[in-house]
């Protein structure tokens, strides 16, 4: 089994503000690289924040010259990130909640949130989900948030072949033990790794707990943060065996 080092930024987002996040998320991918992350998955729509009443105007078709200088950076530091944006594919006029993968082979790839909460469909239209991606040997399940909850999505995962499940979500403290048990369930019963990256705060009203985690494929706990704010939780496999740390991410 080769060597795998995967981590969750937990990522403060600036309300609707496009250009401050890029930055931020070049910062993140940036520290990413310092710790020889090879995935790098951020939160829920991290690049706008959940800010649903403006989604509308913020959405971009996932081709967008805006994302260019995060994913130049991607492909030059050799980082495959994960970015949360609302999107419109071309030839539509929906709005979806898209994970979009700046390959570190200067690719682009596309995930739209399948499942959507309760009220979030008086802005979003449900997406069709997307590939499996392959970091290495290792072949890796996309989920955003709601996803998660309908345990058919993990096991489509499992059938696809994933040895990790990756979450951006936005999750909050009176949500925390639940979703957490139900991700660290996916785990134990399909024998793949899970990543759960949260918001690192506030976020559309929402108060995100934090606590970013990683489970390895028996669903033992490797690495967690401790609490919000802008954090890198790393784990990194070697012949089978993981170890996690969390790095704090100074933002310029």
């Amino acid at each position: 089994m080769s060597t795998l080092t995967i981590a969750a930024a937990q990522s403060l987002s600036l309300a609707g503000d496009l250009p401050g996040n890029i930055a931020r998320h070049c910062r993140f991918i940036e520290a990413a690289a310092e710790q020889g992350v090879e995935l790098l998955v951020f939160p829920e729509l991290s690049l706008t924040g959940y800010e649903g009443q403006d989604a509308a105007a913020l959405a971009i078709d996932p081709q967008d010259a805006v994302l260019r200088p995060l994913r130049d950076l991607a492909r030059e530091l050799k980082v495959t990130a994960v970015v949360g944006m609302p999107i419109r594919l071309e030839g539509s006029v929906s709005v979806l909640i898209g994970a979009l993968v700046l390959g570190a082979d200067g690719s682009l790839g596309v995930y739209s949130k399948q499942h959507l909460h309760t009220g979030e469909d008086l802005v979003f239209a449900p997406g069709s989900g997307g590939p499996t991606l392959n970091i290495g040997e290792q072949v890796v399940a996309l989920a955003v948030c709601a996803d998660f909850s309908h345990s058919s999505h993990a096991l489509a995962a499992a059938g696809q072949g994933a040895g990790l499940y990756a979450a951006g979500v936005l999750i909050s403290e009176k949500g925390y033990a639940a979703d957490t048990t139900i991700l660290q369930g996916y785990a134990r019963q399909h024998s793949m790794a899970v990543l759960m990256a949260n918001h690192g705060g506030l976020t559309g009203g929402w108060q995100s707990a934090g606590r970013s985690c990683i489970w390895s494929e028996d669903g033992s706990l490797i690495v967690a943060a401790l609490g919000t704010g802008d954090l890198l939780v790393v784990a990194q496999r070697n012949k089978g065996v993981w170890q996690g740390r969390v790095v704090p991410v100074t933002q310029a």
